[in-house]
């Protein structure tokens, strides 16, 4: 765990233990089995015992918990694979412990900065920021990501109306849903934190978390705006889809045409009958072409003038 001391701001590791008055501790916990997240909350930091079920089983819903001394919250951050990933968050007077069950690289990225940079550790609310801006900040990440995706969607549909698209677009938004339910319900959070008296910010703080709300907003509307654009673009495929089936069945409908009448003048000469009036005619076949031609082009020609094609 890492200790910041307040009386000379100094940083460094430590077994885990309970805090002095006069210092200040994260304790991680990445992937802890059942007896160690026992152990550390409930053995050194006397944490309520249904906070310590919560820490163990790790799946619940983004919330927050008020106890006596201590205050539980759950938290997701964003795997490399873009699904969410909890973290269960324990804030006390002088202390904030993360237990997660995946590793995740801001984490670590962050705790180094703790122990690098002076001041990084000196209140439990200035690490709880800390925490909550990285994860929010990756949410940001993630929406620039299914922007791109749509935008090359949408520019496959409209080079290729019959590109199969139709399974990408349904496990985006089933991957944009999941996430949304997660992060409108982490807004209510930040929303507890910042705009109420939290026991473990500072009052000049409480700006910041605003500040990640406000970010944490805009990914929802991003996510709404997101789903109905997919919405739109498979209703547009299936538009363009149709209106290229209606210009082919148009175009085979007058090729029909035109060959309808050219049928009838072969099959009327095509008859076995002794007696045709025609059949003694020095030039009948090609008597029979010009008329045909005669026939095809005033069809075409009649149907240039409708403008059917």
């Amino acid at each position: 765990m890492l200790i910041y001391e307040t009386t000379n701001g100094q940083t460094h590791e430590e077994p885990i233990r309970f805090p002095a008055q006069q210092e200040v501790a994260w304790i991680r916990m990445e992937n802890p089995s059942p007896g160690e997240v026992k152990h550390v909350l409930g053995n050194l930091f006397h944490c309520h015992p249904l906070l310590v079920e919560d820490a163990v089983k790790l799946n619940q819903r983004p919330k927050i918990d008020t106890y006596t001394n201590h205050v539980f919250l759950t938290f997701f951050a964003i795997s490399e694979h873009y699904q969410p990933q909890e973290i269960g968050i324990v804030i006390g007077a002088n202390y904030i412990i993360t237990v997660y069950k995946e590793k995740l690289p801001f984490l670590d990225q962050l705790y180094q900065t703790c122990l690098e940079v002076e001041g990084k550790m000196s209140h439990p609310g200035v690490i709880l920021h800390a925490l909550l801006d990285r994860c929010v900040d990756d949410y940001s990440v993630v929406v620039d990501h299914f922007d791109d995706r749509l935008d090359a969607m949408e520019q496959g549909v409209y080079e290729n109306p019959s590109i199969r698209i139709a399974q990408d677009i349904f496990q985006l938004k089933r991957t944009m849903h999941q996430l949304r339910r997660v992060i409108v319900e982490e807004r209510i959070i930040l929303s507890a934190i910042s705009h109420h008296s939290f026991p473990y910010t500072r009052q000049e703080d409480e700006v910041y978390f605003i500040d990640i709300m406000d970010h944490i907003s805009r990914v929802v509307d991003s996510l709404d705006i997101f789903r109905e654009s997919l919405t739109g673009l498979l209703e547009l495929q299936m538009s363009m889809k149709s209106d290229r089936m209606n210009e082919i069945m148009k175009t085979l409908t007058l090729f029909s045409t035109i060959f309808l009448p050219l049928t009838f003048i072969v099959g009327l000469y095509g008859m076995n009958f002794k007696y045709i009036p025609e059949l003694t005619w020095d030039h009948g076949y090609l008597y029979a072409w010009i008329l045909m031609i005669i026939v095809g082009g005033c069809m075409w020609y009649y149907f240039k003038r409708k403008r059917w094609f």
